[in-house]
């Protein structure tokens, strides 16, 4: 009798509180998803693979819908066309907020008055013009440098995971860049690129906060090796003008934060400048080595620009391009989160126009429109070298949809207002590599019939994503 008491009390109260922790939608605001269970709502299905959780709810909502995710409401933009017109109201959306939230879980970090668009300033002021000549300058030389190393070998075949060589190359060439000392230490390189590794696997989940007992204590002893690893390197750069990384160190300081919270921010930036290149890279040779009719008209190409000197070479490459472009799209998968601080009003491309509510947050995922969206790319699961080339082998810019050009038929960049101020410089990058990989080395997949790996879908919402396995190749450099 007791128990049956309780169990109707109990579900009296799960009763009550579906029914007043439930949101009701309100006239002009968008379709809501509350879920079936209560404060809880999607949260799961969202973290475990929000690509296709969203595709789900766009098929059956539409390109603007809200749902719930662990008490929080998330308003969901599909429209690519209308991102601009949308993200550029800096009075009712704020992207400050949830970055400090993401570098509290993920890095340890409080930057009290970090304001991501005085950054943004801060990194364009070194990563254009004849700054950006002479961080691509130093990178080129970097990978060189590596590349030719005695741990790279000659003349012999090695093998290795595809993913493990583009990644930990491109690392230690841009750490020698960004972060570097003048003196290279190959086994200091090795030790910070296996902490990060260690890292950068569990920083979805960190960002989730779905770690585990053990996933944490991996997390926290990763992250305190890097802060020790890589202070010195940071500070002892002695370079003829000052650097992006001086610059930040140095805005830091005059903000006032003591130097424990500076080590901190060093791991953060480690990330934000060496957490996609390396996957971008492998994604392009594992497309190219698993599809030779790419590979074919890339090398032909390469053979044809390769007497130019670097800026000139990256302007004649319209098959790689579109390459990068196609890979890009089937791999770039940031979500751009903004808290609403204040009503307001979202009008689609279609002029229908939706109320969004202060509290909420507005989410915007490219991969899905315009990068996955059918209607602008056919068959679009599948990766068309040419996909972004016109029949006379220039560079196709229109892409339509439902009768209208689009704005961005690809967005691995973010959207006019708020492209990643580094991606130049990771452009450069990953052609550099590319080139030099298939000049300087034979290089095949160990298992002919392979097919390029499925992705990690924990990755989405977080830049390039990575591969849920491995390719098996094996190299050599030539003579």
């Amino acid at each position: 009798m007791l128990w049956t008491a309780f169990l109707l009390l109990l579900l009296l109260g799960l009763t009550l509180l579906f029914v007043y922790t439930r949101r009701v939608r309100r006239r002009n605001e968008p379709p809501l998803d509350n879920g079936i269970i209560p404060w809880l709502g999607h949260a799961l299905e969202f973290g475990k693979d929000s690509a296709k959780f969203l595709t789900r709810m766009k098929q059956k909502h539409g390109d603007i819908f809200t749902v719930c995710a662990a008490g929080h409401y998330i308003t969901v933009l599909l429209d690519s066309n209308c991102y601009d017109a949308v993200l550029s109201d800096t009075v009712s959306l704020d992207m400050t907020a949830y970055s400090q939230l993401l570098m509290k879980r993920i890095f340890n970090l409080h930057l009290p008055n970090h304001n991501p668009a005085s950054e943004r300033r801060r990194v364009e002021m070194h990563f254009q013009g004849t700054g950006l000549i002479q961080l691509c300058s130093s990178m080129k030389n970097n990978i060189h440098l590596l590349m030719t190393s005695s741990e790279i070998g000659l003349n012999k075949w090695k093998k290795e995971g595809l993913f493990h060589f583009c990644y930990s190359l491109l690392f230690k060439a841009g750490y020698l860049t960004v972060f570097g000392t003048e003196k290279y230490d190959s086994a200091e390189l090795t030790k910070i690129y296996k902490e990060f590794r260690r890292f950068d696997k569990l920083l979805p989940k960190l960002a989730r906060r779905s770690t585990n007992k053990e996933e944490n204590k991996v997390a926290n002893s990763a992250r305190e090796k890097l802060w020790e690893l890589l202070t010195p390197s940071c500070l002892d750069r002695k370079d003829k003008q000052q650097s992006w990384l001086q610059s930040f160190i140095q805005h830091l300081q005059v903000e006032g934060l003591d130097a424990e919270t500076q080590r901190r921010a060093m791991l953060l930036q480690l990330w934000l400048t060496q957490g996609n290149a390396g996957p971008a890279a492998f994604w392009v040779l594992g497309f190219m080595l698993t599809h030779p009719e790419a590979l074919s008209s890339v090398r032909e190409e390469i053979r044809d620009v390769q007497h130019l000197p670097l800026e000139e070479r990256e302007k004649h490459t319209p098959v790689f391009d579109s390459v990068l472009s196609e890979t890009l799209r089937l791999t770039a998968a940031a979500l751009m989160t903004r808290e609403v601080v204040q009503d307001m009003k979202v009008r689609l491309n279609n002029r229908q126009e939706y109320q969004l509510r202060r509290g909420d947050r507005l989410c915007v995922f490219p991969f899905l429109s315009p990068q996955m969206d059918p209607q602008i790319h056919q068959e679009p699961e599948k990766f068309k070298f040419d996909r972004f080339l016109n029949a006379d082998g220039t560079e196709m810019k229109d892409f339509i949809k439902e009768g209208v050009r689009v704005k961005y038929p690809t967005m691995p960049w973010g959207t006019k207002g708020n492209m990643c101020p580094g991606r130049h410089f990771a452009v450069s990058a990953i052609k550099e590599f590319v080139f030099m990989v298939l000049t300087r080395f034979d290089l095949e997949l160990c298992d002919k019939n392979v097919t390029v790996p499925l992705v990690d879908t924990s990755g989405y919402g977080f830049g390039m994503l990575q591969p849920r396995e491995d390719l098996e190749i094996r190299y050599r450099r030539r003579t």
